[in-house]
């Protein structure tokens, strides 16, 4: 497992470490000397009752979140979001108060966004202008850590976000020494701070297998809703391309297959899977929001079944509970009587779509998968044979829900990105046997 410390994550993700309060009263004090003007304000504003302080620090908390342009400010009074803040916890602290967290928070974060300003105009190094910057949520995923080395490739800067609630450090533990790679520690149901300029958000946060959404039910629809209205909202202010990772599961389970992107879909928005197949729904309707009213440069990626190197051992999907099953000589667990169909595509393949997707000018939903349709059953019977296990296979009741047919049409990544997939099934399952194997054997 790879140590936070060889990366270079940003401090606005950890949680509970804040600037101890005496330097929040000398960054108080420096601001007032470089600002006397401010001084009348100042005292205006502590001569206000308590309840309109408060409204203030709300207001300069909403105003954080950069989704909608502030109000017009007047003359006299600078920016509730880099002043007040500061006022209030130097007075609450020569009062002997501790100050609210999230007055703290919004505090915090303004004053690492003026330090990295300052740093970054006060004889550093200028950003050399050819140079692009993404931003990948999720980046420590199984799909994310895949997309990082693919905009690396491609000579991008790369920003990985990640809170490493299903992502792990080891999938980006090989860019450590990459210094085009950085990583932060951070929620992105929370406002995502992201100084200096950034030309892409590809938001890939999120929950992604039934074992995890149904584990994490709550957070799954935040990082559908919040997180995705605050990767619009980076993405927005910082007038970027933004690219939504979403899902064959806002196709629920189907009545047409293969599933076109013009089919809406046959989802049960109550049931145990409808935590992810809403949140994904919802954060597609929200990036088509802001494409149509903010005219922001979207795009939206349906991705259907994917496997590959640096899947979770127990993430439960499939693939890796089969192959980690007869690793350990167990029974291959099938659900219902196996007749259920997939379509597995490796991932390199959809990584590719992915880019394609981004470089092109399609903004509606675009489907990336492989079209190849096989059962459970024969997927499980292949996998066994692969391996050369001698295992049986054990049936269990269906879950709730789960879809009978899950295939792409592709027609439309065929005809706009001349996408298709080129790993065969044999071969992919080749090189990602490869790597459980290895993982098995690391734990052992």
């Amino acid at each position: 497992m790879t140590n936070l410390s060889q990366f270079t994550w940003s401090p606005l993700g950890r949680r509970k470490r804040f600037a101890p309060d005496h330097i929040v009263v000398a960054a108080v004090a420096h601001l007032a000397a470089e600002r006397p003007a401010q001084e009348d304000w100042k005292k205006q504003y502590l001569a206000q009752p308590a309840p309109v302080r408060a409204a203030h620090v709300e207001a300069s908390a909403e105003r954080t979140n950069g989704h909608e342009q502030s109000a017009p400010v007047t003359h006299r009074i600078p920016p509730p979001r880099r002043i007040v803040p500061f006022v209030l916890i130097a007075v609450n602290c020569l009062c002997g108060y501790t100050p609210a967290p999230r007055v703290l928070t919004t505090a915090r974060l303004t004053l690492e966004s003026s330090l990295h300003a300052t740093h970054h105009t006060r004889g550093a190094p200028h950003r050399k202008a050819q140079l692009m910057r993404a931003v990948i949520t999720g980046g420590a995923g199984f799909l994310g850590s895949h997309l990082c080395d693919a905009m690396l490739a491609r000579g991008w800067e790369v920003l990985c976000i990640d809170n490493l609630i299903t992502g792990r450090e080891a999938n980006i533990a090989h860019l450590a020494s990459n210094s085009k790679f950085h990583a932060m520690a951070h929620d992105v149901t929370r406002y995502i701070d992201v100084p200096g300029p950034v030309e892409a958000v590809l938001h890939f946060a999120s929950p992604a297998s039934p074992v995890d959404y149904l584990a994490h039910p709550i957070p799954t629809l935040k990082v559908g809703s919040l997180g995705t209205h605050n990767a619009l909202g980076l993405a927005k202010s910082k007038g970027a391309k933004f690219l939504l990772a979403s899902t064959s599961e806002c196709y629920g389970d189907p009545e047409v297959s293969p599933q076109p992107e013009t089919y809406w879909g046959h989802v049960n928005p109550i049931g145990p899977r409808g935590v992810y197949d809403e949140a994904k729904r919802f954060a597609e309707a929200m990036t088509m929001a802001y494409h149509r009213f903010h005219n922001l440069d979207t795009r939206i990626v349906r991705i259907f079944n994917t496997y590959g190197p640096r899947m979770r051992l127990n993430d439960g999907r499939a693939l890796p509970n089969f192959v980690h099953q007869a690793l350990l000589g167990m029974p291959l667990t099938v659900y219902g009587d196996g007749k259920q169909t997939r379509s597995f595509c490796y991932v390199s393949d959809l990584i590719d779509g992915i880019c394609k997707l981004l470089d092109s000018d399609e903004h509606l939903p675009t489907n990336i998968g492989n079209p190849h349709e096989i059962t459970i059953l024969e997927f499980a019977e292949r996998i066994r044979a692969l391996i050369g296990a001698n295992v049986k296979i054990e049936f269990r009741p269906l879950p709730q829900d789960d879809p009978k047919q899950r295939c792409p049409d592709i027609t439309k990544a065929r005809r706009i990105l001349h996408w298709e997939p080129k790993v065969q099934l044999e071969e992919g399952l080749r090189l990602t046997l490869a790597y459980f194997k290895q993982q098995v054997a690391a734990t052992s």
